[in-house]
């Protein structure tokens, strides 16, 4: 089973004792897509977690469909139904202030997870749970300079660029790279989070006679659709070393089988787990963290058993 992560809270007995009746609480969820394996994975989570309250707490989802404009929609929606609270995992970081002004000025309390908005600096009644996309880069390219011995050549396979998280693994992955000049950067393009997309680009790097020593993927789906396009290509196992970032189930049986390097293990349940806690602390007027982190964990073929459900 993966590690679960204890994330503080108040006890349930805090709860009921604020008078708070857990069977009327209505939660809106606008997630960026539900055609995503971590995000399903969240998704499903946040369902799991709240199951756990004895009386019962009602999460709404609604799918964005990667649309700022419907988020948005979605959102409003959320305010007119007056819910308890919003949880919204942003289809682009850099557009969420119009979601925050309008649930701030519904008084609704509103949880950005998974994702945090570009603009830090957020007012009372926001909070934020998530992991930090810097370290995760850094984790797996450390790691990757360590194996290649500070010299050769890599690739980056980016996310969505207008997610944060994109821009913030890679800024983390070229921290360690500043440190190791002997380490080139061949190519870096978006495979925009999807295997099939990652898949054909790193083919396209292999038919142009393209050569690199490892892969640098933002996350575990593209990570796999270039071990995929290598296999193709028949170049052997780990001749090329190939890191991803979630720790999903796919990406864990990719490195026990030794067709990725290694994982950053994205706790799914942590993060869902401290957006629904976060939001029923400020439904009740409770202290809380207004901004809470999730570590990431290096998932290795040294310790890839402890992540396999």
């Amino acid at each position: 089973m993966k590690p679960s992560l204890r994330i503080a809270s108040l006890a349930l007995s805090i709860l009921f004792a604020s008078g708070a009746a857990l069977a009327d609480v209505n939660i809106g969820v606008s997630m960026s897509q539900f055609d995503d394996t971590y995000l399903t994975y969240l998704r499903e989570s946040m369902n799991d977690k709240a199951k756990t309250y004895p009386e019962g707490v009602k999460l709404q989802f609604e799918d964005a469909r990667a649309d700022v404009v419907k988020q948005l929609s979605q959102v409003e929606n959320f305010i007119s139904q007056k819910v308890d609270a919003i949880i919204v995992n942003p289809v682009d970081t850099a557009s969420t202030d119009r979601i925050t002004k309008a649930a701030v000025a519904a008084g609704i309390p509103l949880i950005y997870v998974n994702r945090r908005p570009d603009n830090t600096d957020l007012p009372q009644g926001v909070a934020t749970v998530a992991s930090d996309d810097l370290e995760a880069g850094r984790m797996q390219m450390q790691y990757l300079a360590d194996k290649m011995g500070g010299k050769g050549n890599i690739v980056i396979l980016l996310g969505d660029l207008a997610n944060n998280s994109t821009t913030n693994r890679t800024k983390g992955v070229k921290a360690v790279l500043a440190q190791y000049p002997g380490i080139k950067v061949d190519q870096e393009q978006t495979g925009i989070w999807l295997r099939d997309k990652a898949m054909t680009l790193t083919n396209d790097w292999i038919t142009q006679g393209r050569e690199f020593d490892a892969v640098v993927s933002n996350n575990d789906e593209m990570a796999i659709g270039a071990a995929m396009a290598l296999k193709q290509a028949g170049i052997a196992k780990g001749k090329v070393l190939i890191a991803g970032v979630d720790g999903t189930e796919d990406g864990v049986r990719a490195v026990e089988k030794g067709d990725l390097t290694l994982s950053v293990f994205q706790d799914a349940a942590g993060q869902a787990n401290g957006s629904v806690e976060t939001a029923l602390k400020m439904i009740n007027k409770a202290p809380y963290e207004q901004a809470v982190w999730v570590p990431f964990q290096l998932i290795t073929l040294d310790n890839v058993s402890t992540y396999k459900k």
